[in-house]
Protein backbone atom coordinates (compact mmCIF):
# COMPACT_ATOMS: atom_id res chain seq x y z
CA UNK A 1 0.00 0.00 0.00
CA UNK A 2 1.25 3.46 -1.06
CA UNK A 3 0.01 6.91 0.44
CA UNK A 4 -0.68 10.31 -1.45
CA UNK A 5 -0.10 12.01 1.94
CA UNK A 6 2.43 11.44 4.64
CA UNK A 7 1.99 12.27 8.26
CA UNK A 8 2.06 16.11 9.20
CA UNK A 9 1.97 17.98 12.03
CA UNK A 10 -1.75 18.05 11.07
CA UNK A 11 -2.76 14.58 11.27
CA UNK A 12 -0.92 14.08 14.31
CA UNK A 13 -2.42 17.23 16.31
CA UNK A 14 -5.83 16.39 15.43
CA UNK A 15 -5.14 12.98 16.40
CA UNK A 16 -3.88 14.38 19.34
CA UNK A 17 -6.74 16.13 20.38
CA UNK A 18 -9.27 13.52 19.63
CA UNK A 19 -7.54 11.50 22.27
CA UNK A 20 -7.17 14.08 24.82
CA UNK A 21 -11.10 14.94 24.51
CA UNK A 22 -12.29 11.57 24.25
CA UNK A 23 -10.37 10.53 27.20
CA UNK A 24 -12.18 13.12 29.07
CA UNK A 25 -15.48 12.48 27.43
CA UNK A 26 -14.71 8.85 28.89
CA UNK A 27 -13.69 9.57 31.91
CA UNK A 28 -16.99 11.84 32.80
CA UNK A 29 -19.58 9.14 31.29
CA UNK A 30 -17.58 6.55 33.91
CA UNK A 31 -18.11 8.42 36.53
CA UNK A 32 -21.78 8.87 35.32
CA UNK A 33 -22.40 5.15 35.02
CA UNK A 34 -20.73 5.02 38.54
CA UNK A 35 -23.06 7.21 40.21
CA UNK A 36 -25.59 5.41 38.55
CA UNK A 37 -24.52 1.77 38.45
CA UNK A 38 -25.03 0.90 35.08
CA UNK A 39 -22.99 -1.61 32.85
CA UNK A 40 -19.68 0.18 31.44
CA UNK A 41 -20.24 -2.29 28.26
CA UNK A 42 -21.69 -0.16 26.04
CA UNK A 43 -19.65 3.17 27.23
CA UNK A 44 -16.55 0.35 26.30
CA UNK A 45 -17.86 -0.26 22.97
CA UNK A 46 -19.08 3.12 21.15
CA UNK A 47 -15.39 4.55 22.19
CA UNK A 48 -14.00 1.48 20.17
CA UNK A 49 -16.42 2.48 17.75
CA UNK A 50 -15.86 5.73 17.19
CA UNK A 51 -12.23 5.48 17.56
CA UNK A 52 -12.46 3.21 14.56
CA UNK A 53 -14.25 5.45 12.52
CA UNK A 54 -12.32 8.28 13.50
CA UNK A 55 -9.35 6.47 12.42
CA UNK A 56 -10.66 5.66 9.21
CA UNK A 57 -10.89 9.42 8.53
CA UNK A 58 -7.44 9.74 9.01
CA UNK A 59 -6.52 7.08 6.49
CA UNK A 60 -9.05 8.39 4.19
CA UNK A 61 -7.80 11.70 4.18
CA UNK A 62 -3.45 10.19 3.70
CA UNK A 63 -5.19 8.87 0.28
CA UNK A 64 -4.11 4.98 0.84
CA UNK A 65 -3.74 3.53 -2.56
CA UNK A 66 -3.26 -0.56 -3.66
CA UNK A 67 -3.93 -2.23 -6.48
CA UNK A 68 -2.16 -1.97 -9.44
CA UNK A 69 -3.86 -1.17 -12.65
CA UNK A 70 -2.58 -0.37 -16.31
CA UNK A 71 -3.03 2.81 -17.95
CA UNK A 72 -2.48 4.00 -21.12
CA UNK A 73 -0.34 7.20 -21.68
CA UNK A 74 -0.57 9.21 -24.98
CA UNK A 75 2.02 11.96 -25.65
CA UNK A 76 0.12 14.07 -28.48
CA UNK A 77 1.31 17.08 -29.96
CA UNK A 78 2.64 19.59 -33.19
CA UNK A 79 5.90 20.30 -34.81
CA UNK A 80 5.92 24.40 -34.64
CA UNK A 81 8.80 25.77 -36.96
CA UNK A 82 9.26 30.22 -36.11
CA UNK A 83 11.08 32.11 -38.73
CA UNK A 84 11.74 35.04 -37.04
CA UNK A 85 12.86 38.32 -39.23
CA UNK A 86 16.56 40.08 -37.50
CA UNK A 87 16.99 42.48 -40.18
CA UNK A 88 17.60 46.21 -39.44
CA UNK A 89 14.36 47.06 -40.09
CA UNK A 90 13.37 44.91 -36.67
CA UNK A 91 15.16 48.14 -35.22
CA UNK A 92 12.23 50.24 -35.83
CA UNK A 93 10.67 51.86 -33.23
CA UNK A 94 7.00 52.12 -34.18
CA UNK A 95 6.16 49.38 -31.69
CA UNK A 96 7.70 50.26 -28.59
CA UNK A 97 10.63 49.55 -27.36
CA UNK A 98 11.16 48.38 -30.17
CA UNK A 99 9.92 45.62 -33.20
CA UNK A 100 12.47 43.17 -32.34
CA UNK A 101 12.00 43.54 -28.63
CA UNK A 102 8.36 43.32 -28.80
CA UNK A 103 8.31 40.37 -30.59
CA UNK A 104 11.21 38.39 -28.12
CA UNK A 105 8.65 39.06 -25.56
CA UNK A 106 5.46 37.60 -27.44
CA UNK A 107 7.87 34.36 -28.48
CA UNK A 108 8.13 33.44 -24.73
CA UNK A 109 4.25 33.72 -24.43
CA UNK A 110 4.00 31.37 -27.68
CA UNK A 111 6.64 29.00 -26.21
CA UNK A 112 4.43 28.66 -22.59
CA UNK A 113 0.98 28.16 -24.90
CA UNK A 114 2.67 25.25 -26.45
CA UNK A 115 5.06 23.61 -23.69
CA UNK A 116 3.58 20.05 -24.97
CA UNK A 117 4.77 20.65 -28.61
CA UNK A 118 8.20 20.63 -30.90
CA UNK A 119 9.40 24.28 -30.96
CA UNK A 120 12.24 25.25 -33.14
CA UNK A 121 14.08 28.54 -34.27
CA UNK A 122 14.93 30.21 -37.36
CA UNK A 123 16.65 33.45 -37.73
CA UNK A 124 17.27 35.58 -41.10
CA UNK A 125 17.08 38.24 -43.05
CA UNK A 126 18.63 37.68 -46.76
CA UNK A 127 20.14 34.68 -45.23
CA UNK A 128 18.78 31.92 -42.86
CA UNK A 129 20.59 30.04 -40.22
CA UNK A 130 18.74 27.46 -37.77
CA UNK A 131 19.16 29.08 -34.12
CA UNK A 132 17.09 25.85 -32.29
CA UNK A 133 16.12 22.57 -33.71
CA UNK A 134 13.07 20.95 -32.69
CA UNK A 135 12.80 20.86 -29.43
CA UNK A 136 10.04 20.40 -26.39
CA UNK A 137 12.94 21.97 -23.79
CA UNK A 138 11.43 25.80 -23.17
CA UNK A 139 14.51 26.91 -21.29
CA UNK A 140 16.88 26.44 -24.24
CA UNK A 141 13.97 28.20 -26.66
CA UNK A 142 13.76 31.29 -24.17
CA UNK A 143 17.41 31.15 -24.04
CA UNK A 144 17.81 31.23 -27.62
CA UNK A 145 15.05 34.30 -27.67
CA UNK A 146 16.58 36.20 -24.97
CA UNK A 147 19.54 36.61 -27.34
CA UNK A 148 18.00 37.22 -30.83
CA UNK A 149 19.79 40.66 -32.58
CA UNK A 150 19.96 41.91 -35.68
CA UNK A 151 23.72 41.72 -35.32
CA UNK A 152 23.45 37.94 -35.47
CA UNK A 153 22.40 37.55 -39.39
CA UNK A 154 24.20 39.42 -42.47
CA UNK A 155 22.37 42.63 -43.48
CA UNK A 156 21.86 42.89 -46.71
CA UNK A 157 17.62 42.70 -47.22
CA UNK A 158 14.64 40.71 -46.59
CA UNK A 159 14.06 37.67 -48.14
CA UNK A 160 11.50 35.00 -46.94
CA UNK A 161 12.60 32.58 -49.32
CA UNK A 162 15.90 30.49 -47.09
CA UNK A 163 13.79 30.32 -44.00
CA UNK A 164 10.62 29.29 -45.75
CA UNK A 165 13.14 26.55 -47.54
CA UNK A 166 15.07 25.57 -44.04
CA UNK A 167 11.83 25.08 -42.08
CA UNK A 168 10.22 22.91 -45.20
CA UNK A 169 13.19 20.78 -44.97
CA UNK A 170 13.33 20.44 -40.95
CA UNK A 171 10.00 19.70 -40.83
CA UNK A 172 9.91 17.02 -44.01
CA UNK A 173 13.23 15.54 -42.84
CA UNK A 174 13.83 12.36 -41.05
CA UNK A 175 14.91 14.44 -37.79
CA UNK A 176 11.00 14.99 -37.63
CA UNK A 177 9.03 12.07 -36.06
CA UNK A 178 5.88 13.47 -37.29
CA UNK A 179 3.93 11.51 -40.07
CA UNK A 180 0.41 13.78 -40.58
CA UNK A 181 1.31 16.98 -42.52
CA UNK A 182 -1.63 19.12 -40.75
CA UNK A 183 0.45 18.60 -37.51
CA UNK A 184 3.57 21.04 -38.56
CA UNK A 185 2.93 24.28 -38.57
CA UNK A 186 5.25 27.31 -39.92
CA UNK A 187 4.81 31.14 -38.12
CA UNK A 188 7.28 33.89 -40.09
CA UNK A 189 7.28 36.88 -38.22
CA UNK A 190 8.38 39.80 -39.84
CA UNK A 191 7.89 43.60 -40.66
CA UNK A 192 6.59 42.20 -44.61
CA UNK A 193 9.71 44.09 -46.24
CA UNK A 194 10.50 40.55 -49.02
CA UNK A 195 13.02 41.17 -51.53
CA UNK A 196 13.33 37.63 -52.43
CA UNK A 197 12.95 36.21 -55.91
CA UNK A 198 12.03 32.36 -55.01
CA UNK A 199 9.27 32.93 -51.84
CA UNK A 200 6.55 32.03 -53.81
CA UNK A 201 7.93 28.54 -55.25
CA UNK A 202 8.66 27.57 -51.49
CA UNK A 203 5.26 28.62 -50.49
CA UNK A 204 3.75 26.20 -53.42
CA UNK A 205 5.52 23.79 -51.78
CA UNK A 206 4.50 24.43 -48.29
CA UNK A 207 0.95 24.33 -49.72
CA UNK A 208 1.65 20.72 -51.81
CA UNK A 209 3.21 19.60 -48.51
CA UNK A 210 -0.08 20.26 -46.09
CA UNK A 211 1.65 22.36 -44.22
CA UNK A 212 0.24 25.42 -42.90
CA UNK A 213 2.11 28.48 -42.88
CA UNK A 214 0.78 31.35 -40.26
CA UNK A 215 2.64 35.14 -41.04
CA UNK A 216 2.67 37.55 -37.94
CA UNK A 217 3.53 41.41 -39.05
CA UNK A 218 5.05 44.08 -36.75
CA UNK A 219 4.30 47.39 -37.24
CA UNK A 220 2.50 50.41 -38.60
CA UNK A 221 1.08 51.85 -41.94
CA UNK A 222 2.57 54.56 -40.36
CA UNK A 223 6.23 53.33 -39.96
CA UNK A 224 9.58 54.72 -38.44
CA UNK A 225 12.97 54.95 -38.66
CA UNK A 226 16.08 52.56 -37.96
CA UNK A 227 17.56 53.13 -34.76
CA UNK A 228 21.07 51.28 -35.12
CA UNK A 229 24.63 51.64 -32.74
CA UNK A 230 24.96 55.35 -34.02
CA UNK A 231 21.82 57.03 -34.18
CA UNK A 232 19.43 56.18 -37.35
CA UNK A 233 20.25 53.95 -40.32
CA UNK A 234 20.40 56.21 -43.33
CA UNK A 235 20.66 55.32 -47.09
CA UNK A 236 24.05 55.92 -49.29
CA UNK A 237 22.50 59.84 -50.11
CA UNK A 238 22.94 60.67 -46.20
CA UNK A 239 19.08 60.17 -45.69
CA UNK A 240 17.42 58.59 -43.28
CA UNK A 241 15.34 55.26 -44.04
CA UNK A 242 11.88 55.02 -43.33
CA UNK A 243 9.96 51.82 -42.81
CA UNK A 244 6.66 50.98 -42.62
CA UNK A 245 4.70 47.26 -42.62
CA UNK A 246 4.09 45.98 -45.15
CA UNK A 247 1.11 43.09 -44.15
CA UNK A 248 0.51 42.66 -48.57
CA UNK A 249 2.79 39.90 -49.22
CA UNK A 250 2.37 38.59 -45.62
CA UNK A 251 -1.32 37.56 -45.58
CA UNK A 252 -0.97 36.66 -49.52
CA UNK A 253 1.88 34.45 -47.91
CA UNK A 254 -0.61 32.86 -45.08
CA UNK A 255 -3.59 32.53 -47.40
CA UNK A 256 -2.24 30.44 -50.19
CA UNK A 257 -1.19 28.02 -47.72
CA UNK A 258 -4.44 27.69 -45.80
CA UNK A 259 -2.78 29.46 -42.96
CA UNK A 260 -4.02 33.24 -41.40
CA UNK A 261 -2.50 36.79 -41.24
CA UNK A 262 -2.28 38.29 -37.60
CA UNK A 263 -0.72 41.68 -36.97
CA UNK A 264 1.00 43.29 -33.85
CA UNK A 265 0.84 47.05 -34.25
CA UNK A 266 0.41 50.22 -32.78
CA UNK A 267 -3.11 49.87 -31.34
CA UNK A 268 -3.50 45.64 -31.62
CA UNK A 269 -1.93 42.41 -30.75
CA UNK A 270 -3.43 39.48 -32.20
CA UNK A 271 -0.82 37.21 -30.64
CA UNK A 272 -3.56 35.31 -28.08
CA UNK A 273 -5.43 34.65 -31.88
CA UNK A 274 -2.64 33.11 -33.25
CA UNK A 275 -2.08 30.77 -30.09
CA UNK A 276 -6.29 30.14 -30.66
CA UNK A 277 -5.87 29.35 -34.09
CA UNK A 278 -2.48 27.17 -33.78
CA UNK A 279 -4.28 25.23 -30.60
CA UNK A 280 -6.98 24.13 -32.74
CA UNK A 281 -5.38 22.22 -35.23
CA UNK A 282 -4.83 18.73 -34.43
CA UNK A 283 -1.86 17.55 -32.68
CA UNK A 284 -0.23 13.88 -33.65
CA UNK A 285 0.47 10.95 -31.72
CA UNK A 286 4.06 11.12 -30.76
CA UNK A 287 4.21 8.52 -28.20
CA UNK A 288 2.43 5.50 -26.22
CA UNK A 289 3.41 3.65 -23.13
CA UNK A 290 1.56 1.40 -20.67
CA UNK A 291 2.27 2.30 -17.22
CA UNK A 292 1.48 0.18 -13.78
CA UNK A 293 -0.49 2.80 -11.97
CA UNK A 294 -1.35 2.76 -8.25
CA UNK A 295 -5.18 3.91 -7.38
CA UNK A 296 -6.21 5.69 -4.58
CA UNK A 297 -9.07 3.62 -2.59
CA UNK A 298 -9.97 6.40 -0.21
CA UNK A 299 -13.59 6.08 -0.74
CA UNK A 300 -13.71 2.33 0.98
CA UNK A 301 -12.35 3.82 4.23
CA UNK A 302 -15.11 6.75 3.85
CA UNK A 303 -17.56 4.30 3.60
CA UNK A 304 -16.92 2.35 6.27
CA UNK A 305 -16.73 5.02 8.68
CA UNK A 306 -20.09 6.20 7.71
CA UNK A 307 -21.25 3.21 8.44
CA UNK A 308 -19.74 2.53 11.74
CA UNK A 309 -21.30 6.42 12.17
CA UNK A 310 -24.47 5.02 11.75
CA UNK A 311 -23.92 2.30 14.05
CA UNK A 312 -23.22 5.14 16.22
CA UNK A 313 -26.37 6.36 15.87
CA UNK A 314 -28.64 3.64 16.31
CA UNK A 315 -26.86 2.37 19.43
CA UNK A 316 -27.90 4.23 22.65
CA UNK A 317 -25.90 4.54 26.26
CA UNK A 318 -28.08 4.21 29.19
CA UNK A 319 -25.67 6.14 31.19
CA UNK A 320 -26.97 9.83 29.67
CA UNK A 321 -30.86 8.27 29.00
CA UNK A 322 -31.35 8.11 32.64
Amino acid sequence: MTWYRSYSGFELLVLGLFVLLYAAYFYRMFRIGQILKVSYRTLIFKTILRASYFLLFIIALLGPSFGDTSREVKAIGKDIMICVDLSESMNAYDIQPTRLEKVKFELKNLVDAFNSDRIGLIIFSSESFMQCPLTFDQGALNLFIETLGTNLVPNAGTDFAPPLKMALDKLSGDESSSTQQKSKIIILISDGEDFGENTINNVSRLEENGIKLFTLGVGTDSGSKIKTNYGFKTDKNGREVFTKLNSKDLKTLAIKTGGKYYEINESSNDIERLINAINGIEGELKDSRIVDVSANKYYYFIALALILILIDLLVGLKAIKL
